[in-house]
């Protein structure tokens, strides 16, 4: 099994695993596809983990496969274009999804990997982790893995990366934005399980609303984002749970959110 799924009440935990190097062939990333799409239509499930077995998160795509499908009479070229087609939904999904995504990070995220992590919205690492996307190693510059890059961290920061390759540890990677918080290894699923139940706490319609809001303003100019955002407010404003909670926090009692 690639992916292994495990529930814990509100919380779904994708456990990424394809030993050695947990690469993010087809399989997995069809894997992880519908168990996104299966938790965006359960109304139960409030929040995701993604994680992975083992010594390190992804090494991203498997390259050794890709070289080989160069023997195809087109050179491997309808074969790169499914890999990252597929690998380009999986990402757009984990961005779109209603649900917040936090990826549980523990040793190596490359190229891909670290598009992964990248693409989620929160990001808790252990100590020993380390990021990279080193494509240009190997002579592939990461573009797609660019992409998220380049709206998670600064772009100078993304083109550093992407220039030289170069792996940062889990306090660079902090220092540069692309994960939330730095623990022990021994005490990292505990502090994602914790983030995980205060936001599944949460009003669900609000946490849908708000990373929705969120994705869009960004792409926007100044007035345009808080002309999108203000309607978002209001829609908001509108919803059963704003009015529970609302009224919850006047009446100083714990609020009753709708499913």
């Amino acid at each position: 099994m690639t992916v292994r799924s495990q529930r814990h009440g509100p919380v779904v935990r994708l456990i990424i695993d394809n030993p050695p190097a947990n690469l993010l062939s087809l399989s997995v990333m069809e894997r992880l596809l519908a168990e996104l799409e299966s938790a965006a239509n359960d109304g139960s499930v409030r929040v995701i983990v993604i994680a992975a077995a083992g010594k390190l998160f992804s090494a991203g795509h498997d390259l050794k496969e890709m070289q080989a499908r160069r023997s195809d009479a087109d050179r491997g070229k309808a074969y790169f274009e499914q890999v990252f087609a597929l690998c380009s939904r999986l990402m757009q999904m984990i961005a779109s999804h209603p649900k917040p995504v936090i990826a549980e990070v523990d040793g190596i995220a490359t190229a891909a990997g670290c598009q992964l992590v990248a693409s989620c919205d929160l990001a808790i690492a252990s100590d020993r982790s380390r990021f990279g996307v080193n494509g240009i190693d190997v002579g592939l510059f990461c573009s797609t893995p660019a992409v998220a890059l380049t709206r998670t961290i600064s772009r100078k920061r993304a083109m550093e990366m992407l220039l030289t390759g170069a792996m940062v540890d889990a306090a660079t990677a902090l220092e540069f934005g692309l994960i939330n918080r730095v623990v022990p290894a021994e005490l990292l699923q505990q502090t994602v399980n914790e983030y995980a139940e205060m936001i599944a706490g949460k009003s669900p319609t609000a946490v849908k609303l708000g990373k929705q809001a969120v994705r869009e303003q960004a792409g926007l100019d100044l007035a345009d984002a808080y002309e999108r955002a203000s309607k978002v407010m209001v829609e908001n404003m509108l919803a059963a749970d704003a009015e529970e909670g609302i009224g919850a926090f006047l009446e100083k009692r714990e609020p009753k959110w709708q499913a």
